[in-house]
């Protein structure tokens, strides 16, 4: 069974086979989590990101780690939906990032894995509800990965992920 924890921190510090990283569709680096991800991992990720783009919505694709510290040996590259209202099945693209990038693992062979709260940020997803799907998701998807780390950037992320886990409703869900 997958152990899933939530930590507070930066994503690239991470002890963990595979990072997955909120992309865009060119896969050549971005603000937020992506941004800081391709400074740490230096030129050659925007690189590879071109080489294998685009990636739709929902997708999620491979490339190595290059500059990042081992254990770190792939980078997961997954689109969030941009948030309109809800409507335009933004929760099923969601979900399918998480599922796709646990597939990805599967695949690499990774054991262990960090996600980033996926399109949250400038994507606009409520933070509520994708802490919600994030572990809804990673909970029923059938996977080898032994250790799923969500990594929360600030305080109310964390909380909000941390809720979603042990199932308490948060204090603060904007």
């Amino acid at each position: 069974m997958t152990s899933i924890e939530v930590v507070l921190g930066d994503i690239t510090l991470q002890q963990v086979d595979a990072i997955v990283t909120a992309a865009n569709e060119s896969l050549l680096g971005g603000g937020g989590v992506d941004g800081a991800i391709h400074r740490a991992a230096g030129a050659q990720l925007a690189q590879a990101g071109a080489a294998i783009a685009p990636c739709d919505p929902g997708d999620a694709k491979a490339t190595p780690a290059f500059e990042l510290d081992p254990p770190v040996r792939h980078i997961i590259h997954t689109v969030g939906p941009v948030w309109e209202d809800g409507t335009y099945g933004e929760a099923e693209i969601l979900a399918s990032c998480y599922r796709r990038s646990l597939q990805v693992a599967d695949e690499l062979r990774a054991r262990t894995i960090a996600f980033p709260a996926i399109a949250t940020g400038v994507y606009g997803f409520p933070p509520a509800e994708a802490a919600r799907i994030a572990v809804d998701t990673i909970r029923s998807t059938p996977t080898n990965v032994e250790t799923v780390r969500l990594v929360a950037f600030d305080q109310l992320t964390h909380d909000l992920l941390a809720a979603a886990l042990h199932g308490a409703r948060p204090a603060t869900e904007d």
